[in-house]
């Protein structure tokens, strides 16, 4: 879709997405490797009781939904900012996630292109809110 075909207020929600522990681990092992995430035995004792994805994760597979929906297409042009990013509740083997993504800003800038930038609000099956922030990319009018 192109900047035009936005409008400020609209929303659209992603397929679902299943985590696994085997998941979480080759994410965390490469990108995040601490022991909330990578081992059992102390993410047990620890104050989540259990492995979490990493934050960072969680926001990479809020992203790719959002992306997945094809809203975007060959119009994006590229990511520009992310901001106000928050991880709110840990985020477990055992869950499947969603985003529900807001249009909460459209800019007009010069060259026939212009800044999007929606909220990525992601929710476990329990539907609790585990993720939130805002994403700006520049896309073609």
């Amino acid at each position: 879709m192109k900047l035009d075909e936005f409008s400020v207020g609209d929303v659209f929600e992603t397929k679902s997405y299943k985590l696994t522990k085997e998941d979480i681990v080759r994410f965390a092992s490469e990108f995040d490797p601490q022991y909330m995430h990578l081992d059992e035995e102390k993410a047990n004792q620890g104050r989540f009781n259990g492995i979490i994805a990493s934050g960072i994760h969680t926001l990479a597979i809020s992203f790719k939904l959002w992306i997945e929906q094809g809203r975007y297409g060959e119009d994006v042009i590229a990511g520009t900012r992310m901001n106000n990013i928050k991880f709110i509740k840990p985020v477990y083997s055992t869950d499947e996630l969603h985003t529900i993504v807001e249009v909460i800003d459209k800019k007009l800038i010069k060259n026939k292109t212009g800044i999007l930038t929606v909220l990525l609000s992601t929710f476990n099956d329990k539907e609790e809110k585990v993720f939130e922030g805002e994403l700006s990319a520049l896309i073609k009018q």
